[in-house]
C-alpha cells in the first residue's frame, strides 16, 4: 500500500499497537544492548559517555519512529544497527574516542549520499515480493523457535504463557499479546524471577564529543561499517515493509538516516537503519487488525524509545531485569502471524518460489561470510536462482 498523507485519528490507536511498540522496544533492547555496551567499551567511553550512547540512540530512534510511522502512515521503525555495532565492538580497539565519532560520521555521510543519489531506491525495487517475504521469514524464525528453545530452562512461565496465548487467541484474539506480557510479567514476578529493587531513577546528561579524523579509521572502519549496515539491516529492513504490503520511498528514508545520523554521532550516534525484527513486530497482524492503522504501533514504539533517552540507563536496568524466557516468549508470539503470512508466500505455487525457498533457507541458516550476515547471502542466493531460471526458460 502506498502511504496515505491523512491526519492521524484518535480511533485508529487501540492498546494492541501500543503494547507492539512496547515489545519492540523490549526486544530490541534486551536483544542487542549489552553489544553497544561493547562497542562503546573498546573505543574507551567511560560510563558517563556511554549512557550518552544510550540516551542519543533512545532520542534518534525515537523522534525518527515518530516522524517516519505519522509521515507514511506506515510502520516505519529505526534501530541502531546491532551487526554494525559488532564490528564496531572488534575493530574500535585501536581508535580513539574521537575517531570512533569521525568514523560514525563519515558512515552516516556515505548512506545519506547514497539515499539522495536514488541508486538504492532502484535497488529495493527490483526485489521481487516472494524473496523479500522469503528473506523476512528466514530473519524471523529464530524468533518463533526461541520460544521453544527456552522452554527447558522455564517451563512453568513459558507454558503458562503459551496457554494464555491461545485462550486470547480464542476468545480475545485482539488482545492476545498484551494479555500474554501481563501474564508473563505477572507470574516472573511472583516466581520470583522479576527483581526490580536494584531499578532506580538515573536521567542520563549527553556529552559531546569532538570528532578526529583518521584515514585509516575511515577506511578500515567507516567502509565496513557502511556496507555491514546497508547489506545486513537496511535491505531487510526495507524488505519487512514491502512483505507487509507498504510500498514506501527507499531513498528519502535512507537519507533521513544518514542526515539524523551525521548530525547526532557526536554524542554517540553510530549509526542508524531500517528495523527488522522490531519493524515486524508493529506490522503484524498482533499490532492492529487493519494494516493502514498499524503506524500507531510505530509511533507508540518511538515514545517508547524517547522514554529510553530520558533515562537510558534506568530503561536498560530494567529491560535487564526481564527473564530471558519471558522476552523470547513474548517476541515468539508476537511475530506468528507475520512469519505464518510470510512463510505462506515462500510456499505458494509462482515462478519464484524455488528462489524464494532458498533465500529463506540461506537466511535462516544465520551463517555469515566476511562479516556480512545471512539475509544478504540469501537474498543473494535467491536473486542468482531466479536470474538463472528465467534465463534457462528463455533458451
Amino acid at each position: 500500500m502506498k502511504p496515505e498523507k491523512t491526519p492521524m485519528q484518535w480511533q485508529d490507536w487501540r492498546v494492541s499497537a501500543v503494547v507492539a511498540g512496547f515489545v519492540a522496544v523490549l526486544v530490541g533492547f534486551a536483544s542487542s544492548v549489552a553489544i553497544v555496551f561493547q562497542a562503546a567499551s573498546a573505543a574507551g567511553a567511560d560510563q558517563a559517555v556511554t549512557a550518552s550512547w544510550i540516551a542519543v540512540l533512545g532520542f534518534a530512534m525515537g523522534i525518527t519512529c515518530i516522524g517516519f510511522s505519522w509521515y507514511f502512515k506506515a510502520p516505519v521503525l529505526t534501530a541502531w544497527s546491532t551487526p554494525g555495532a559488532a564490528l564496531l565492538a572488534s575493530s574500535l580497539t585501536e581508535v580513539s574516542l574521537g575517531q570512533a565519532v569521525g568514523v560514525f560520521m563519515f558512515s552516516a555521510l556515505l548512506t545519506l549520499l547514497l539515499g539522495l543519489s536514488g541508486w538504492f531506491d532502484k535497488l529495493s525495487s527490483r526485489i521481487p515480493l516472494p524473496l523479500a517475504a522469503a528473506m523476512l521469514a528466514g530473519i524471523l524464525l529464530k524468533f518463533g523457535l526461541a520460544i521453544f528453545i527456552s522452554l527447558p530452562d522455564s517451563p512453568v512461565l513459558v507454558l503458562t504463557m503459551l496457554v494464555v496465548f491461545l485462550a486470547a487467541k480464542r476468545w480475545l484474539p485482539r488482545y492476545a499479546v498484551p494479555l500474554v506480557l501481563c501474564s508473563g510479567l505477572l507470574l516472573a514476578f511472583a516466581m520470583g524471577q522479576l527483581d526490580i529493587s536494584q531499578v532506580a531513577w538515573t536521567p542520563v546528561q549527553p556529552v559531546w564529543v569532538s570528532p578526529q579524523w583518521s584515514w585509516q579509521a575511515l577506511i578500515g572502519v567507516g567502509i565496513p561499517l557502511f556496507l555491514v549496515t546497508m547489506t545486513s539491516q537496511n535491505i531487510p529492513g526495507l524488505a519487512v515493509l514491502k512483505a507487509s504490503g507498504y510500498q514506501l520511498p527507499a531513498s528519502p528514508l535512507l537519507s533521513w538516516t544518514g542526515l539524523v545520523t551525521l548530525l547526532s554521532a557526536p554524542w554517540g550516534t553510530s549509526q542508524l537503519i531500517f528495523a527488522a525484527i522490531t519493524a515486524a513486530i508493529c506490522s503484524g497482524p498482533e499490532a492492529h487488525p487493519e494494516p493502514a492503522k498499524r503506524y500507531t504501533a510505530g509511533i507508540a514504539a518511538g515514545v517508547f524509545y524517547l522514554c529510553t533517552g530520558v533515562a537510558g540507563a534506568t530503561v536498560v536496568a530494567l529491560f535487564a531485569a526481564f527473564p530471558e524466557a519471558l522476552v523470547a516468549t513474548v517476541a515468539g508470539v508476537a511475530l506468528l502471524g507475520t512469519i505464518a503470512a510470510n512463510l505462506a508466500q515462500v510456499s505458494a505455487e509462482s515462478p519464484h518460489r524455488d528462489a524464494a525457498m532458498l533465500t529463506f533457507l540461506v537466511t535462516a541458516s544465520g551463517q555469515s561470510f566476511w562479516g556480512i550476515a545471512s539475509p544478504f547471502w540469501g537474498l543473494l542466493a535467491g536473486v542468482v536462482t531466479m536470474l538463472l531460471l528465467n534465463w534457462r526458460r528463455r533458451l
